[in-house]
């Protein structure tokens, strides 16, 4: 069993802070969640930046292989902070975080005041197309979303939100949820780090396309040793039906990956992993909505255009 030192005192935060009055409640997680943000900060030798449902989880899945193959250590533990340097000294302690977001927003905070905090981290930042995140946005706030980061959000929200009444086409026009938000996140990334020499700006779509070849340029930004047969070995290890299956059975010890409710499709993590799923999904009113919102106001670094499109990385 892997423990994390780094975890359990997130939630030793939570769990002291649970009997106190919603606003105390709810005040004492922001500015203690916020005080751990900086401390993971201060020790992480590497940062990922990735907002719910863009892969973070599937690229930390696949990097947990990785350094189980050349390490020896567990694969069922996917790493969100110290669970790698507690298993093998040397190996890095990650942060993951959105960067943006309730107490986690500190980190962008850091990065517009170009702080020395900075120094010496590299990071990655995981973008995908905001229509697909949208989408699958709206099923894991709406069904999965732990309720103490609900709350949290939601204290900080410019606008009420009901998640169990919101219907999908108004969760889309959300502001502080909706592709806005989606929209101003990437945006504020892509000026953040495009100059950044200790940055690297991984998409979705090409982990999902171009899988092997996106493993080996993330391997060689953070400077890890594994192979191009260790590389390919994780390419199918993390390929959709082998995750959809491991899903069902558990395999994973993260409590975030396991599987939820088994009659409920919508329930699972490992949900549909498909570029560009959003244009099936949504009306035609909503689609003409989130494509020509994504063309007038997303930075073109990423490469998104309309109606799911896709432009080589």
């Amino acid at each position: 069993m892997v423990l994390s030192i780094d975890r359990g005192l997130h939630w030793a935060i939570l769990i002291l802070t649970a009997p106190l009055p919603r606003r105390w409640r709810v005040s004492a997680r922001f500015r203690l969640l916020r005080r751990l943000q900086l401390r993971l900060l201060d020790r992480a030798d590497l940062l990922m930046i990735r907002h719910p449902k863009t892969g973070g989880t599937w690229l930390r899945t696949m990097l947990t292989h990785l350094y189980a193959q050349h390490y020896g250590i567990s694969t069922r533990r996917v790493f969100k902070s110290d669970e790698l340097a507690r298993q093998h000294e040397g190996l890095p302690r990650w942060l993951i975080s959105n960067g943006t977001a309730s107490w986690e927003s500190i980190i962008g905070d850091l990065f517009e005041q170009n702080s020395a905090r900075l120094a010496g981290k590299k990071t990655i930042f995981v973008a995908r197309h905001p229509g697909d995140i949208v989408v699958s946005w709206y099923i894991q706030y709406t069904k999965r979303t732990k309720p103490f980061k609900r709350e949290l959000l939601e204290w900080e929200a410019s606008e009420a939100i009901d998640r169990e009444a919101i219907t999908r086409s108004e969760f889309l026009r959300h502001p502080d949820f909706g592709l806005p938000a989606l929209i101003r996140y990437h945006n504020f990334w892509a000026g953040q780090l495009r100059d950044r020499p200790d940055a690297l700006i991984v998409r979705y779509e090409d982990l999902r396309l171009h899988t092997r070849e996106t493993l080996r340029r993330i391997s060689d930004f953070i400077g890890a040793p594994f192979s191009d047969g260790e590389i390919g070995q994780t390419a199918e290890f993390a390929d959709f039906n082998n995750m959809r299956r491991l899903e069902q059975e558990n395999f994973f010890r993260n409590n975030s990956l396991k599987l939820r409710n088994p009659a409920d499709p919508e329930m699972r993590k490992v949900r549909r992993a498909r570029i560009g799923a959003y244009c099936e999904d949504l009306d035609a009113a909503d689609l003409a909505w989130v494509d020509g919102l994504i063309e007038a106001e997303l930075d073109p670094l990423f490469g998104y255009g309309c109606a799911g499109s896709v432009e080589p990385g």
